[in-house]
């Protein structure tokens, strides 16, 4: 029997790339993305594995989208969470900052206490997040972006330990990526670029060996060990 797996946030990115990833590994794949006409482009790769949904993670009928999902998919083993957004804020406008954290704040934890409920009540489950190097410090041009980056990793190593002291096989991963070539990346001059699908594949490794926290491409934990111990006084010059 094939493995159910939903990704929140698939219409593009590595959402989308990891979607196909997990089609071609045997699972059935339900999709979430408001982008309804990007979902059925995905569908078409794949139309007896993937089960597309129109639906908006900041909305309050989000809940029930994914349970009807689980209903079209026939259950649930993993449940990634890939909804984010992250725009350069050159004038810290509070209108970015305030939809940054709508999505990255507010409706991610909405979206993974759907999860934790779900898979605690089934007593097993896999649980990923798509963060972002980016959560090891703070930064000038992206304040709301590190910052939501940074709650998503602290909330999932919480509900790490509550799995672990409820003695739960449910198991979590905190998936940080550098730079991958997606529509989210913006500026010139960007480094260790790495392609979606490369990324999509680490990530589905991972999430095969249960990791807890690994970054996207490999490299990029040399960079977040140097940006987490980095020196106040030179970080505040950058």
């Amino acid at each position: 029997m094939s493995k159910k797996a939903i990704i929140v946030g698939a219409s593009s990115g590595i959402g989308k790339a990891l979607a196909i990833v997990l089609a071609q590994q045997g699972y059935k794949v339900g999709i979430t993305a408001r982008r309804g006409e990007m979902l059925e482009v995905i569908k078409a790769l794949y139309p007896d594995a993937i089960i597309p949904m129109v639906s908006d993670a900041t909305q309050p009928e989000a809940e029930k989208d994914l349970d009807s999902l689980v209903a079209a998919l026939g259950g649930l083993d993993l449940f990634v969470i890939s909804a984010g957004m992250g725009v350069l804020n050159k004038t810290l406008d509070y209108t970015i900052e305030n939809a940054t954290n709508q999505l990255n704040v507010v409706a991610f934890t909405k979206m993974v206490n759907w999860g934790v409920h779900f898979f605690e009540t089934q007593g097993h489950g896999h649980l990923a997040n798509i963060s972002s190097v980016a959560s090891r410090r703070g930064g000038r041009l992206t304040p709301s972006y590190n910052a939501s980056k940074a709650y998503q990793s602290n909330y999932l190593e919480g509900v790490r330990q509550r799995f672990y002291k409820l003695k739960l096989p449910v198991h979590t991963t905190d998936i940080r990526p550098g730079f991958v070539d997606t529509a989210m990346v913006q500026g010139s001059g960007i480094f260790w670029m790495a392609p979606k699908e490369k990324a999509a594949k680490q990530i589905y490794t991972a999430i095969k060996r249960k990791k807890t926290v690994i970054y996207v491409t490999k490299r990029w934990a040399l960079i977040a060990f140097i940006f987490s111990n980095l020196p106040k006084w030179m970080h505040k010059r950058m």
